[in-house]
């Protein structure tokens, strides 16, 4: 008698199998990698120790022997050893301390403890020190250890309180995007708050004026060389000019306007609504447009210092948003670290036009007809500041608009513009005076090639 015939062959089960892994929920393994990790973490020198004392999730210390019960819960009674190990692997060890330049080393753990995930302690230092000296977790506290969080304070050896400290928290392995919330706590009481992602390098915590002025004298300058639409709108003032003498009075007139509206944005004087940023990127790609534009149609320039003071204003707001998130980093030097980047922008467009002036007269002279190549490097900025133009747009149609209340406030703010405005003007009014004596001399070394009719 023949066997009957079975209808679930080899490869229909092998398909059923991989059907039901992929279509299946599952559990996360534990060893990802998080997607989003906060570490909190207070620095403060007390006597001759400096207390780091640091808050982590237990889920973004991986690859650990984590001792468990039979329901997957942590278990509290064997825990200790582990969590020393993890806060030496996963902390200590990327973190450097300095004092006055030295890195301290030897920490010595003083505490170590878990926490649940609903805790508040670390609000303030006092109450973080507190909880880790407080009561522990009952050992039949029910915590799966993914969602326990690790409180670990450190005591490094230093010589003074009142030396100069810096740190380089190097987290970014804790997660695919690790939030560093870092306060530092002087021996004067004051309180040194931080936020950044990733790893920012070294981090002076209480810098001294030479230490902010020098870090952003360097912000300044990369940032004038990083940003493509501020080395688009100087080639264009560039273009026209290959003699130094009669851009003076246009790259003075952009530093100071720019210098006026950074200042203006960085004491909090600026608009804070939410459509302000995209309108400043949308009104610079404008300015390049404008000012290639002006090459192509060569207009008469003696007076284009004051077109660039214009856009001047509007790009000075640009650099503010890059000093937002970075004024965290001067301490006490506010308007210190604002001359210093100031001064970091101005070296950068220095260089750039000892570059570009040479270059441009060499290219003019041997390679291409001045008034082809004015016309033809011209059309290729205005055809890049054109799509950032749209594409910005578009960002800033997306923000609606509200007439404002017209309130106290309203009208305290309109004044304070209004007598912005008059400053400006008296400003302008003195530049005029200055820059027609400067065109002057420059007509001696004759016109730009666009001042012709």
């Amino acid at each position: 008698m023949p066997k009957p015939r079975s209808f679930v062959t080899p490869r229909a089960l092998v398909a059923l199998v991989l059907a039901l892994v992929v279509l299946l929920p599952s559990r996360p393994a534990a060893h990802d990698i998080p997607s989003d990790v906060t570490l909190q973490a207070f620095v403060k020198p007390d006597g001759q120790v400096l207390r780091f004392l640091v808050r982590v999730p237990l889920e973004a210390m991986r690859d650990l022997d984590v001792p468990v019960t039979g329901l997957g819960y942590l278990d509290l009674t064997r825990a200790d050893r582990t969590l020393r190990d993890a806060a030496t692997l996963w902390l200590s060890d990327f973190v450097g301390l300095y004092e006055d330049g030295v890195e301290l080393t030897d920490p010595v753990i003083v505490a170590a403890r878990v926490s649940l995930p609903s805790d508040r302690s670390f609000e303030s230092y006092e109450q973080a020190l507190a909880h880790v000296f407080g009561p522990r977790l009952p050992d039949d506290t029910r915590l799966y250890w993914e969602q326990g969080l690790l409180d670990v304070l450190f005591e490094y050896p230093i010589r003074s309180e009142t030396s100069g400290f810096s740190m380089h928290p190097a987290f970014e392995r804790l997660g695919l995007r690790v939030i560093n919330v870092i306060r530092f706590l002087p021996p004067d009481g004051s309180v040194r708050a931080f936020q950044f992602l990733g790893n920012p390098g070294i981090v002076e915590l209480d810098p001294r004026w030479q230490q902010a002025a020098l870090q952003f004298v360097g912000l300044g300058f990369h940032h004038i060389l990083d940003g493509t639409d501020h080395l688009l709108f100087l080639l264009c003032l560039v273009i026209p000019f290959r003699r130094f003498l009669p851009l003076v009075p246009i790259v003075t007139a952009f530093t100071l306007a720019h210098s006026i509206t950074l200042v203006v944005s960085a004491l909090g004087f600026a608009p804070r609504a939410l459509w302000f940023v995209p309108l400043i990127e949308t009104l610079i790609a404008m300015s390049i447009v404008y000012m290639a534009i002006e090459n192509i149609a060569a207009v008469k320039l003696q007076r284009r210092w004051l077109i660039t003071f214009g856009f001047g204003l509007v790009h000075g707001f640009g650099f503010s948003f890059v000093l937002g998130e970075t004024m965290q980093f001067a301490g006490t030097h506010l308007l210190t670290s604002l001359l210093a980047f100031n001064v970091g922008v101005e070296l950068g467009q220095l260089m750039v036009i000892l570059l570009l002036v040479p270059v441009l007269d060499l290219s003019f002279r041997y390679l291409v007809n001045e008034r082809i190549g004015t016309i033809f490097l011209s059309a290729l900025v205005a055809h890049t500041g054109w799509h950032w133009m749209l594409e910005r747009w578009e960002a800033l149609r997306q923000f609606p608009f509200a007439l404002p209340a017209f309130n106290a406030a309203f009208f305290a703010a309109t004044l304070r513009w209004l007598m912005f405005a008059v400053a400006l003007a008296g400003l302008m009014w003195l530049l005029s005076l200055i820059f027609d004596q400067l065109q002057r001399r420059a007509a001696g070394e004759g016109a730009p090639a666009g001042a012709k009719d």
